[in-house]
């Protein structure tokens, strides 16, 4: 019984280092990409660096008056300024996440209180985030802003050409 221990025992050990031998081969052979494969992951992340930069050029932020109770839908241009009651609402970036990943939209604003003086107080500067507005809220006694999503508007036909 003991001999058919021994014998079972000495087999595995010569085939798990047959398929260790074969896994180091498999290894090495990984470690050292041919030609084709870095072209082709080459190809892959200039594919990924051109699907993050489609250029966002609409804001879409949803604004509330907190003593009239009104919402207004605000479509801001990136790089445009807009006013809602005495806020100047200045988009300077958008991104929304590609359809595989978890969806979000991410957007860096300006906003600042306009006074009787025609002075500027800067009220928030920096990202919001969609699915979370209170991550990082506009802290306003009359208003409140939030960001929905970032949409690409084509120019129109008539539209002048570069």
């Amino acid at each position: 019984m003991k001999a058919g221990l021994l014998h079972i025992a000495l087999a595995s050990l010569i085939c798990l280092s047959g398929q260790t031998a074969a896994a180091q081969d498999t290894f090495q052979n990984a470690s050292q990409p041919t030609e084709a494969a870095a072209q082709k992951t080459a190809g892959l992340e200039d594919d990924a660096k051109r699907a993050d930069n489609v250029a966002h050029n609409v804001v879409v932020l949803r604004a509330l008056d907190k003593i009239t109770a009104r919402i207004t839908e605000i479509e801001l241009p990136v790089g445009d300024e807009a006013r809602f009651g005495t806020l100047a609402l200045k988009a300077l970036y958008c991104r929304t996440r590609q359809p595989i990943e978890p969806p979000e939209t991410f957007a860096y604003l300006e906003i600042e209180d306009l006074k009787r003086n025609e002075d500027r107080e800067r009220v928030f500067e920096g990202w919001m985030v969609a699915s979370s507005p209170a991550l990082n809220p506009l802290e306003h006694s009359v208003y409140d802003v939030w960001v929905i999503n970032c949409k690409t508007v084509e120019p129109s036909e008539d539209a002048p050409k570069p």
